[in-house]
This record gives C-alpha cells, sequence and structure tokens, in this order.
C-alpha cells in the first residue's frame, strides 16, 4: 500500500475542456460502475453534467481525492460537510473491481477521514449499496432491515469501526403510470385530504409565492426525515438559497418537477415532492425529497403530492423509463405510499457512522 499515491481532484464549477473536468468524467465513470454493479442495473448511473450540478454545492465544504493508475483515475473518495455546520461529513468511497484488494480502498478512505477531521468534522456518514447475498446478515441501530454480513464492503465497513445505522431501500416505478388509474388515484387523495388542503405544481423555477415555505420545508427535511443515530445536521435553507439552487438546474439544463400542498385556511405549503428528471429521456428520473410537515400529517398528502407529480410528470416530460426512489427501511408509510402508486425494490444500501475523535 505504500506505492498508493492518493491525488486531490477538483470538483468543477463548470464542465469543460481542462485536465479538471476530463478527470472528473473519469471520476464519474468509477461511480457509474461502482454503483451499477451494487444494484445489478445502470438505471444507477448519473451523467458527468448531472453529478458535477449536485457535487458543486456551494452550501458545502467538497473534497474530492483519487488514485491514478496507468494515466486513468481508477478510483475516488469524496469527503463533504456542510459549511454552517460541518459536525459531520459525508464520506463516498469507490474503487474499480479490477483494483480492489490492493489496498486502495484504506488509502482513500484513510485519506477522506483525514479531510473529514480537517473540516471539523466529529463523526462520518457513508452511504453505501450492498449487492443482495444469502447467508448471515448484519442488523442496523434502526432494527429495520438488514445487509449480507459477507459482503466485502460490509466486512470493510466494519473493520473500519462504522456502525450500520440504517437500511436504505432502492425502489423503481416503472413509466408510464396508468393513464386511466392515475387519475382516479389523484382525485380519491384530493377527497380524503379534504378542503382544508390542495394541491398545486410547477415545473422549473419556484413560483416566488413558495418560496419561503419551500425553504421551511427543505430545513425541515434534515431533520424529520429518519436517520436512526447518523447525526446529520440540521441543513438550514432560506428563500434566496432556494433562488440559487433554481438557478443552478437552470445553468445545467434541469427542469425539476415539483408538487405541494397548501394548507387552504393559512395558504401555506406544507408538503412537496421533487423528480428531477435528466436530459437524456432515455434515463431514469431520480426522485428527490419528499416531505409532509408533522403536524400535518395524518391526512393522505404524501400520497396527494406525489400523485399530483406524476400527473404532471406526464405532461411535460414523457419518455423517461422509470423513476428510482430510496427510502430509511424505518420508514414504513412512506414505503406503503410508494408501494401502493407501483414501486418495486430494486436493491438497498447501508448508511454508516463512524466516530472520528
Amino acid at each position: 500500500m505504500d506505492d498508493i499515491e492518493v491525488i486531490r481532484l477538483e470538483v468543477p464549477e463548470r464542465l469543460g475542456d481542462d485536465d479538471a473536468s476530463r478527470d472528473f468524467a473519469e471520476v464519474a465513470e468509477v461511480r457509474n460502475t461502482c454503483e451499477e454493479l451494487a444494484y445489478g442495473t445502470p438505471d444507477v448511473g448519473h451523467s458527468v453534467g448531472h453529478l458535477q450540478r449536485y457535487w458543486a454545492d456551494p452550501n458545502e465544504h467538497s473534497r474530492l481525492l483519487g488514485v491514478r493508475i496507468d494515466g486513468r483515475i481508477v478510483a475516488y473518495a469524496l469527503a463533504s460537510a456542510l459549511i454552517a455546520d460541518p459536525s459531520a461529513s459525508w464520506l463516498e468511497t469507490r474503487v474499480l473491481p479490477e483494483h480492489r484488494g490492493r489496498g486502495i480502498g484504506t488509502a482513500l478512505a484513510d485519506a477522506a477521514e483525514a479531510e473529514a477531521r480537517a473540516l471539523g468534522s466529529t463523526h462520518a456518514v457513508a452511504y453505501v449499496p450492498s449487492a443482495d447475498a444469502a447467508g448471515d446478515t448484519v442488523a442496523p441501530s434502526s432494527g429495520v432491515g438488514a445487509l449480507p454480513a459477507h459482503n466485502p464492503e460490509v466486512r470493510f465497513l466494519i473493520a473500519r469501526g462504522y456502525e450500520l445505522e440504517q437500511v436504505v431501500r432502492a425502489s423503481r416505478l416503472e413509466l408510464p403510470v396508468d393513464p386511466v388509474a392515475l387519475p382516479e388515484q389523484l382525485g380519491a387523495a384530493d377527497r380524503h385530504a379534504g378542503d382544508d388542503y390542495r394541491a398545486v405544481s410547477w415545473v422549473g423555477v419556484t413560483p416566488e409565492e413558495w418560496r419561503d415555505d419551500l425553504a421551511v420545508l427543505h430545513t425541515r427535511m434534515s431533520t424529520d426525515a429518519p436517520q436512526s443515530g447518523l447525526g446529520e445536521p440540521e441543513d438550514v435553507w432560506t428563500a434566496a438559497r432556494i433562488a440559487e439552487d433554481d438557478a443552478a438546474s437552470v445553468r445545467a439544463g434541469l427542469a425539476p418537477v415539483t408538487a405541494g400542498a397548501v394548507h387552504v385556511p393559512s395558504g401555506r405549503l406544507i408538503a412537496y415532492t421533487q423528480l428531477i428528471p435528466p436530459i437524456d429521456v432515455t434515463r431514469p428520473i431520480e426522485q428527490h425529497d419528499t416531505l409532509v410537515l408533522r403536524e400535518h400529517r395524518g391526512h393522505g398528502l404524501g400520497m396527494l403530492v406525489k400523485l399530483a407529480n406524476l400527473e404532471l410528470l406526464a405532461q411535460v416530460r414523457p419518455g423517461h423509463p422509470s423513476i428510482l426512489t430510496w427510502n430509511a427501511e424505518e420508514n414504513t408509510h412512506m414505503l406503503a405510499v410508494n408501494e401502493r402508486i407501483g414501486f418495486e425494490r430494486m436493491g438497498g444500501e447501508g448508511a454508516w457512522r463512524r466516530e472520528l475523535q
């Protein structure tokens, strides 16, 4: 392992014909190869532009490291932490299959954890996919779900002192949805929600009237979503940050499809869900956040906003093959909503934590 050189890379602010962009494209290739191997499908791959859009977050410290062999990046590690609260760092380490077993993963993990400590993080969080396998399992602290105990990534993380806090289910919805059933389901969800709630939806830039409320929802997403003992910090959003995030999507050529629920008596947006259709219509769509504020739960609003968004998606971005989403296994309510809509399990990953002090 002594001859392994870990190099510092960049997440380019913009992609172009330069060394940083070429290196980043090779990082994306490593990432996609590893994700596809773990999930058994190319659906989980992302374009270089899509990854750059979400890795170049101005609200985060990001440290990208790599290992180059024979002129190409064969492995990378990414350490990122909120600038406002760097108490936790999210770490991601991936090594191409043909280069595993040589100490590259260990060297990168060591370097990434050192970067996290330098950022001021007291603990690390790692989301790592695990292919299904028979045999013994490891249970998470959440008490729901399990991962194969003999998978190499599971053994690697345990040996490094990581604890499995949560198992996350990946699910897929085949598109298009039934054009006859969808309006019927949406009508039923609207009636169930009652007169105090109504659905709204939009494509691309968030209407100014909803920016303040959407900022509250984004912030609450960082604290209200199940996270077991991961200790992920609150990520505070503002209306200005919503506008900046929308502008970043526009620059990347992306137009998020968003639906929300309005509490009619107060006029406030109190629930939302968002889909991010990639530019390439042959690629699956990734489901981003879905949240109903705790004080408005129990009215079927999660179902309402998801169905409203599927209706809008069918109108504005037909042709994509599927939607992918990730949910904590203990989030039984949202998983049940997804299953009623038609999502089916396609794999899983572990959410791991390690103390860095």
